[in-house]
């Protein structure tokens, strides 16, 4: 069945241009409506129990979720066209921006993965005893209550447990946290007077379903406000003490927890052979979820926020983002664009925000200027982990601008690295951040923005994060001849090799994670594919002699995507079978420094072992008399006749 989407110019408040939305989009519309969330309330319950709908309004949501409820009618979907577009000072040019809107509308979304999470309200109360006391006396009825106290409070009440400690370690999320507590004492409740504690002892191991730390100390975890299940308040405040209580009683039941992040362990370059390379993620994770484990990391799902750093900064594309996936978004930017062509518009502008964003939009267009009309909102659910990867496809897709909005919580770190490589790729006139809190500067910034021409021709990358830069890239300088100087820390470059230094031992290639670094198995010789290279630096670091240098660039010539040769020399041959081993210059140098020096290696005969091959050593240490691979003769066998001749012997 087609879905149909309901207009409506909000008592005359925009212009809305049916036919442009209809035509560009591909979709059944309404006529215009004036009063659909009142007055034509009839209409829309009609169309509800015709079929699949969509209604252009984003303020009246809950008024149209009753109405389906009410005639048994399937949810409907939304699409805010008033305060995106149609509610701005070129809200007459608006038409291309609410098709292209429509048409994001109506794109299907993956479901984000996810896990149940069971909570049975045991709680843990951290803190003083006379906040913590009383907070458990009002708990205890609907929650399974301890009191860790921290001062030397006596308790009068057994409707909870209540112990003695000092908290050494925190891990887990709501539904699964586990505690060691040093100098823990439990309660004596037998016997007259004053209760009794039991003798201190610590490394006690300890778990429960929801942590309230009323401490007033350092938050027990990174990142307190992330941490599902933690909550925390200043023991001095008794408002925020109120509504911890309130909170708490919220969080006992069976929970969706969404997984954000997906690992393949196979492609992550944290280390090799206990070296240690790329720590992208480990250094980037806001609430510690990532933890090396060996040759690669871990993700607790528990613990992980969402913010899609890691995936972000992810050289190799171990990690990727499932909220929504990176090919999800890339659609979204597609439609976006190509509708907004299709319905007569020319250079759109890409404004990537979350939550935060979308309410500075709302009041920007109710109290002000609201947006241009080529600047096309994207809303995200985090905006962090919108890497340089992303950046560069909507400029691929044909956007002339990107630009993120950011919001007071938004984590910077991931993000301004991101911004600053897509920069180096695209130039700085076609990217940017903005740090702006006010609806009506935000406007002002928009409307005077210089605007670069957008591709001629767009392209649509696909692929993963890095196949999707390299086209997009590709598409951004055509005429580049030279690769692109990239920053410090890049995931794209060079190896640079001193060949005067380099040994040609190898070392390199048998740790090189990705496969960039590779050996020749007929010569010596060290061959390197540069799209392959990820620069998490194991080549740098296990080199013995220091002979390799990293260099940041993107090369998007043909030439990155082969092999090239940066070191080779002349193999030696064996002087007594001739066949090719080793490195000659290598084998000349040990002949020099050990031949007639080192005790092994006194003799002629000991030397020229220096200089066969390994077939012919071997065959040479059993003709030597002192051979290690020497030992008594073998024993002759004894038969029959050996018995019956000592038997005449007797």
């Amino acid at each position: 069945m087609s879905t149909k989407l309901l207009l409506c110019d909000c008592a005359g408040s925009q212009a809305i241009d049916a036919d442009t939305i209809a035509t560009a989009c591909d979709v059944a519309c309404s006529k215009v409506h004036t009063a659909l969330c009142t007055r034509e309330l009839e209409a829309a319950a009609v169309a509800l129990q015709d079929g699949s709908t969509i209604i252009a309004c984003g303020q009246e949501q809950e008024v149209f979720q009753a109405l389906a409820e009410e005639v048994n009618a399937d949810a409907p979907g939304f699409v805010d066209l008033r305060d995106r577009a149609g509610w701005s000072d070129q809200g007459a040019d608006a038409a291309p921006k609410m098709a292209a809107l429509a048409a994001e509308a109506l794109l299907p979304q993956p479901v984000t993965p996810s896990v149940d999470v069971f909570s049975e309200g045991t709680c843990l109360i951290i803190g003083p005893g006379d906040v913590a006391f009383a907070l458990a006396d009002r708990l205890a009825d609907t929650l399974a209550v301890t009191v860790l106290v921290t001062d030397p409070s006596e308790p009068m009440s057994r409707a909870y447990d209540v112990v003695r400690g000092r908290v050494a370690a925190l891990s887990g999320a709501l539904g699964g946290f586990t505690l060691r507590l040093d100098a823990f004492q439990q309660l004596e409740p037998g016997g007259r007077g004053a209760f009794t504690w039991t003798e201190a002892r610590d490394k006690a191991q300890s778990a429960c379903d929801i942590v309230l730390d009323l401490a007033g100390d350092t938050p027990l975890v990174q990142a307190p406000a992330k941490r599902e299940g933690y909550l925390r308040a200043d023991p001095k405040d008794a408002v925020s003490v109120e509504r911890l209580a309130f909170e708490v009683a919220q969080l006992v039941g069976t929970f969706e927890k969404p997984l954000y992040v997906r690992m393949e362990e196979t492609l992550c370059a944290h280390s090799r052979a206990e070296q240690v390379a790329c720590t992208n993620c480990l250094d980037i994770c806001p609430t510690g979820a990532i933890t090396s484990a060996g040759e690669h990391v871990e993700i607790d799902p528990m613990i992980c926020a969402g913010c899609g750093s890691c995936a972000a900064v992810c050289p190799s594309t171990a990690i990727t983002y499932e909220d929504p996936p990176v090919s999800a978004l890339l659609s979204r930017m597609h439609i976006l664009a190509r509708t907004f062509r299709r319905a007569g518009g020319t250079a759109p502008r890409l404004l990537v925000h979350d939550a935060h964003g979308a309410e500075m939009i709302r009041l920007a267009a109710r109290f002000g200027r609201g947006l241009p009309a080529d600047v096309i909102p994207l809303e995200l659910s985090v905006i962090s982990g919108f890497g340089h990867s992303e950046m560069l496809a909507g400029l691929a897709h044909g956007f002339a601008r990107v630009d993120v909005l950011l919001a007071p919580t938004t984590e910077r770190d991931a993000l301004d690295r991101e911004v600053a490589m897509a920069q180096a790729i695209a130039g700085s006139d076609a990217l940017g951040v903005l740090d702006e809190a006010d609806p009506d500067a935000l406007s002002d910034i928009l409307y005077g923005q210089q605007v670069p021409p957008p591709l001629t021709d767009p392209v649509l990358p696909l692929g993963n994060r890095r196949q999707i830069a390299r086209l997009a890239a590709q598409a951004l300088n055509p005429q580049a001849d030279m690769p692109l100087p990239l920053p410090e820390n890049a995931p794209y470059g060079a190896v640079a090799v001193d060949t005067d230094a380099c040994t040609l031992c190898l070392s390199c290639v048998s740790l090189c994670p990705s496969g960039a670094l590779i050996d020749n198995p007929d010569k010596p010789q060290l061959n390197f594919q540069q799209d392959a290279c990820l620069q998490c630096g194991l080549c740098k670091g296990i080199c013995p002699e220091d002979a390799i240098t990293l260099v940041p660039q993107l090369d998007l010539s043909d030439a990155a995507l082969s092999q090239q040769v940066l070191n080779e020399e002349e193999p030696f041959a064996c002087i007594e079978c001739g066949a090719l081993f080793g490195v000659k210059s290598t084998v000349e140098r040990i002949m020099e420094k050990l031949a007639g020096t080192h005790p092994m290696f006194a003799t002629s005969d000991k030397a020229r072992m220096i200089q066969m091959c390994d077939n012919c050593r071997v065959n040479a240490q059993f003709q030597q008399q002192d051979n290690p691979f020497q030992s008594n003769p073998k024993p002759r066998v004894v038969t029959t006749d050996d018995y019956f001749s000592k038997r005449k012997d007797h």
